[in-house]
């Protein structure tokens, strides 16, 4: 079985997809979160199509889009998946990036 690790900056943001039930439903925000955990799960079996994080960031790793965010993954030494972080498609990506990646 495949196993990923959700790091705190990816559960903060997390927190913050889901807080957009104030605005959209309960439903939905729950719905969206499920299905992000749903490609947490598909990136760590590798069925999902992923690409390298650009050396402008200056780390390796990947990402992947699940609707409007993009989830941004490496491969951990135990062989599991760390969820960096997950930013929506309107953030700035690679200064969000570095934020996270640092906390």
């Amino acid at each position: 079985m495949a196993a990923f690790r959700v790091s705190p900056a990816a559960s903060q943001r997390l927190d913050e997809i889901f807080h957009t039930r104030d605005t959209w439903a309960q439903d939905q925000a729950e719905t969206y979160i499920r299905g992000l955990f749903a490609c947490f799960g598909r990136i760590a079996r590798r069925d999902i199509v992923s690409r390298a994080i650009s050396a402008a960031f200056g780390v390796s790793g990947y990402y992947c889009r699940y609707q409007h965010h993009y989830i941004y993954w490496r491969q951990m030494g135990d062989g599991r998946i760390g969820i960096v972080t997950i930013l929506h498609e309107r953030m700035h990506q690679l200064d969000r990036f570095r934020e996270d990646d640092g906390a």
